[in-house]
């Protein structure tokens, strides 16, 4: 293919064609994909025009996405892009600013105050300074990196120059997220040497009774505590507040991995269920989740940015800056960085609190009409009440032999809704997690109405 000066016009033109009929279709199309391959094809050595590759794409791949970016994918917690954000995310490769160090764009900046604007949105201390990452996996892997150099300091030990081999740690925590065990073995910790703390009676919030025991007893030179708001199947969120005190009384590291549950922060305030991560010493969110922005944006927060600086930073000369304020690179894994920041600036720039504050009491409203059909039906068991955005349910055995696995994968085949599994005391079940702008009562109803075909 070779360029022209046609060819941006060539591509406006396309990308409108592309958004319209994807966006268009989204309402109606099978949220899960029927066909998950594509033809076994050699590259080729000249390549295609661009009019052969947009066809292929609006042709066969276009119609074979999932509607995860629609509101009857309830899978995971899958956010939607909302208009906003999509068009700021349009323009972050046209502009294709490199955000790793400043002094030659406003980007970086743009990127500081989307960061001191989410600290303002969640009610946080402005103490708390930190990074854009790919997704809460990266910013729950900076937590690592930042805790595990507070560790080391307590003992004498600079860990990003020296290593871990001498470090006497002990990591506790009580329902850690897959992407903190994935981060805790990354960072070599281990995923498997944590300390599991007691959950509370039917619910997956840790013991703090049992963490106080546990670091009453410990032997380690140097603790760190990984705290959830809110867990990811149960919803349910760490007493934060107690967790805190009992850090700071044992000198422990507090990260607390808020990804979506902070955003409950925004009905009840500061005194709600997240009291108390304002204490934390680190902080993961994730913005693709219920900001409803695209792919990928993770934000860690720190209020000790020396031990983040010191986990990343790495002299070269040629990377020197005179600027006051520490450079992203020096806090991120990256050196060359997307400016991921951009849809989240423009999100929060464009609706303000009370536009997200509205979207996310809608999906809350929503999951608890979903739940209120449950309970009430006699094909399922609702296994929980629903706390938030997040359903737990299962069919139920006195009505029907199907099992969770089988009934989701019914669910999913029928193309009405996604949903992913989940476990619940021990046993499979069914998680359906709303958390998209766009989700409507409509598709609610529809989502229902699935359920009650299947059993």
């Amino acid at each position: 293919m070779k360029f022209s000066e046609d060819t941006n016009t060539m591509m406006i033109d396309a990308l409108s064609e592309q958004l319209n009929g994807f966006h268009s279709s989204l309402g109606n199309r099978d949220v899960m994909s029927k066909l998950l391959s594509v033809d076994n094809e050699s590259l080729t050595n000249e390549g295609h025009d661009f009019d052969t590759v947009n066809r292929y794409i609006l042709d066969l791949i276009q119609p074979n996405l999932s509607g995860s970016n629609g509101g009857r994918y309830w899978g995971f917690v899958t956010g939607g892009a909302n208009p906003v954000a999509t068009f700021a995310d349009w323009l972050v490769p046209v502009f294709n600013q490199n955000v790793s160090k400043g002094g030659d764009s406003i980007a970086t900046n743009i990127e500081r105050q989307a960061l001191t604007w989410l600290c303002q949105l969640f009610e946080l201390p402005q103490t708390f300074k930190g990074i854009f990452t790919t997704g809460a996996t990266a910013a729950n892997l900076l937590g690592a990196f930042t805790a595990r150099q507070y560790a080391g300091g307590l003992q004498n030990i600079d860990v990003a120059k020296q290593g871990i081999a001498e470090l006497d740690v002990a990591v506790l925590s009580a329902t850690p997220h897959a992407s903190m065990i994935k981060s805790l073995g990354l960072a070599g910790l281990g995923q498997n040497t944590w300390q599991k703390v007691n959950c509370l009676s039917d619910s997956e919030s840790m013991d703090a009774a049992h963490l106080a025991l546990l670091l009453k007893g410990s032997k380690a030179k140097s603790h760190i505590v990984i705290a959830s708001a809110a867990t990811v199947t149960g919803t349910d969120f760490d007493d934060l507040f107690r967790i805190a005190k009992l850090c700071k009384k044992y000198n422990a590291w507090l990260h607390v991995d808020a990804a979506f549950g902070i955003f409950e922060r925004l009905l009840a305030g500061s005194d709600g269920q997240t009291k108390g991560i304002e204490f934390a010493d680190s902080v993961t969110l994730d913005c693709h989740k219920w900001l409803n922005v695209p792919y990928d944006c993770g934000v860690f927060l720190t209020r000790h940015l020396s031990y983040l600086k010191a986990a990343c930073h790495v002299d070269a000369p040629y990377l020197k800056t005179d600027g006051e304020d520490i450079d992203f690179m020096s806090l991120g894994i990256e050196n060359s960085r997307r400016f991921r920041a951009f849809p989240v600036w423009a999100t929060l720039k464009a609706y303000g609190k009370q536009g997200i504050r509205v979207n996310i009491e809608k999906n809350i409203q929503q999951a608890k009409r979903l739940a209120q059909w449950i309970e009430d039906s006699a094909q399922y068991v609702l296994v929980k009440p629903c706390q938030l955005n997040i359903v737990l349910f299962k069919p139920n055995p006195d009505f029907t032999t199907i099992t969770s696995g089988v009934c989701m994968k019914l669910l999913n085949e029928s193309g009405c809704v996604f949903l992913s599994p989940g476990r619940w005391n021990d046993e499979p079940i069914i998680r359906a997690a709303l958390s998209n702008w766009s989700t409507t009562d409509d598709d609610v109803e529809r989502g229902i109405n699935a359920l009650n075909e299947i059993i």
